[in-house]
């Protein structure tokens, strides 16, 4: 569908023009704390039947975005809706997290189908057109997909572990079954990113929630090259898309990791170092972040402080002010207000 031409903040920083008040919105912002999301959820049953069924997958996204009007909105998945597609069995246990086959052996990783049926994800692209014609023009949408390495952690062990530590050895002990699962990831996972460009998102994430508990080697071979691929591969068809990587924990190895994808931002958590940033990373793309959600739920000073502490770091640049990750259900809204308030109100 054609685009119209009113300004969106959030697109505006995507694309290097810095805003005087920088653009919020939040990882997980349609979730848990909020009592509207909680009422849905309710009455959807499963977790997978909310995020496939488009009538409550677009409600959701846009619950925030009238609560709080957000500069962007994030389409209402997960990240798990690929290996869904590829036919493995993916289950959210409540309290416990998801539960898949788990593809721990050679063999296993053989009898993984190289396509994803994606049938099964359009309720996705149809949930996104829904919002895209709700939403005010100068909101953006946001599509996003899972990074190859944080998927393939979750295929392999079945579910999160402390470290992910079997797909870790899988990539050192089996590479050839280990690089299948990840070459399948990127190839499927371009597709789907240009399916939600195409329903109407205005830019796409790349979550890798797991890069940080890789070392150099691993993380340029298993989060950087994977999300250079899914880049390249994206911008072959659509070569404005706007791309945001967010590679968690990646510290000092962010610059390198912007340098080769290509992303146009990077998300950030809270614990990254604020001149290394400055200097090696916003220099060079848009920087999104970096809250610490547990400030956001103890509210009061302390939130003032940490909001302001990304302001006096990252505002003169480029920035998208966001969480260093979800918001986490506890968190009250008031503290979100009070969030938006001071950023909201925030004077360079």
């Amino acid at each position: 569908m054609p685009r119209n031409h009113t300004v969106k903040p959030f697109l505006e920083v995507l694309s290097g023009r810095r805003q005087a008040i920088p653009p919020v919105w939040m990882m997980r912002q349609a979730g848990r704390y909020l009592p509207e999301y909680r009422e849905v959820r309710a009455k959807a049953g499963g977790f997978l039947d909310l995020c496939f069924t488009p009538q409550y997958a677009t409600e959701v996204t846009l619950q925030p975005i009238r609560r709080f009007d957000f500069d962007a909105a994030i389409i209402f998945s997960d990240i798990l809706v690929i290996p869904h597609a590829l036919g493995r069995s993916v289950q959210f246990e409540a309290g416990e997290g998801p539960r898949l086959d788990p593809l721990d052996t050679p063999e296993k990783v053989k009898t993984l189908a190289l396509h994803a049926d994606f049938d099964k994800l359009e309720p996705v692209f149809e949930a996104l057109s829904r919002v895209r014609q709700k939403l005010d023009p100068k909101i953006a949408l946001i599509g996003f997909c899972g990074a190859p390495w944080t998927v393939a952690t979750y295929m392999v062990a079945g579910q999160a572990t402390p470290d992910q530590a079997p797909a870790r050895m899988m990539a050192y002990c089996h590479v050839d079954a280990f690089s299948k699962i990840v070459d399948v990831l990127v190839e499927n996972s371009i597709r789907y990113l240009l399916g939600q460009l195409k329903a109407g998102a205005d830019a796409v994430q790349i979550f890798d929630t797991w890069a940080g508990v890789l070392p150099p080697r691993e993380f340029a071979r298993w989060s950087t090259e994977p999300t250079r691929r899914i880049v390249e591969g994206v911008r072959k068809q659509v070569p404005d898309a706007r791309i945001i990587g967010f590679p968690r924990g990646a510290g000092a190895l962010l610059p390198g990791y912007v340098e080769a994808t290509g992303v146009d931002a990077v998300s950030i958590d809270w614990a990254a170092e604020p001149s290394l940033i400055r200097k090696r990373v916003q220099n060079r793309v848009a920087v999104q972040g970096n809250l610490d959600p547990l400030a956001l739920m103890a509210g009061g000073a302390a939130l003032d402080r940490a909001v302001d502490d990304v302001l006096d770091d990252y505002a003169q640049g480029r920035l998208i002010f966001n969480l260093g990750h979800g918001i986490l259900p506890e968190t009250p809204i008031a503290h979100v207000e009070r969030m938006l308030r001071r950023v909201r109100a925030y004077k360079a």
